[in-house]
């Protein structure tokens, strides 16, 4: 295995009133492989379980945690994103979302894949809804997958969970592919770009001015964020078995402005 590179990594976690999921997804960064890293949790506005929840984790956790919260007044997940990147402490960024679950070596993975003048879009593994319940009650067998098989984590039973159908995808889970030139993308391509579970440097998140906050209501800031960021001269490369997050289920957002995002995106690049 190639030496990982000493830069500095924050983790920017995105999360609103979902404190069961955002407690799996810190219990699975708690063991992580690569533990030189730090955490931003940006909470658009959760309520004070949430709060309660990160203060009780933080003495013990075994990397630094910072809680940013702005009040709750709609979908701004890009407003508290913004002030994430710039409370950051780490030279490379890592986005992800509070109801995914990691890998034991998510870190180390995107330490691998980093390189300058790159960002570096994932892909996730969708959960169940039945296995989300099952996983949401923490006194659930299955939880002890995340931390006292912290060395496989899911891996450890993933071909069962596959073939219940609890999880969406399997091989990426069991092979892990080291950078090279077949992950690179062409310029403005929709395909696997999740805000969940996407890195950047630091500098170039604060050279395009972050994530545009006019932006309302969910949908396609994430997409505007790396096409604004393509357009810079950073290429985009596919975190595809490397870095696969597991995606709790949940409803699907409110997506009224869907389609407008996506033709504000749309026109964006027409003009580039």
């Amino acid at each position: 295995m190639p030496a990982l590179n000493p830069f500095t990594i924050t983790v920017l976690l995105a999360t609103y009133n979902w404190p069961k999921a955002l407690e799996l997804c810190l219990r699975s960064l708690s063991h992580q492989s690569d533990t030189k890293f730090d955490i931003v949790i940006a909470d658009d506005g959760s309520t004070h379980e949430t709060r309660e929840l990160i203060d009780s984790l933080k003495p013990t956790f075994p990397v630094p945690i910072t809680h940013l919260w702005h009040e709750d007044n709609g979908f701004r997940k890009s407003k508290i994103l913004n002030l994430a990147i710039e409370k950051a402490s780490g030279q490379y960024l890592i986005f992800l979302d509070g109801d995914c679950i990691v890998q034991p070596n998510f870190i180390q993975q995107h330490r691998l894949l980093a390189k300058e003048g790159q960002l570096v879009t994932g892909s996730r593994v969708l959960i169940s809804e039945s296995f989300t319940k099952e996983l949401c009650n923490f006194e659930n067998k299955h939880f002890e997958l995340i931390e006292k098989n912290s060395k496989f984590g899911f891996l450890y039973k993933s071909v069962e969970y596959r073939l219940k159908g609890q999880i969406s995808k399997l091989l990426p889970l069991l092979f892990k592919l080291p950078r090279h030139p077949f992950r690179k993308y062409s310029k403005h391509i929709w395909r696997r770009i999740k805000g969940c579970n996407m890195a950047c440097w630091r500098g170039d998140a604060q050279r395009i001015f972050g994530f545009d906050e006019s932006f309302e209501g969910w949908g396609h800031e994430d997409a505007d964020f790396v096409f604004r960021l393509e357009d810079a001269g950073i290429q985009r490369i596919s975190g595809s078995f490397a870095t696969e997050v597991f995606h709790l289920w949940h409803r699907s957002q409110p997506s009224d402005n869907e389609l407008v995002n996506k033709n504000r995106v749309l026109a964006r690049i027409l003009k580039t």
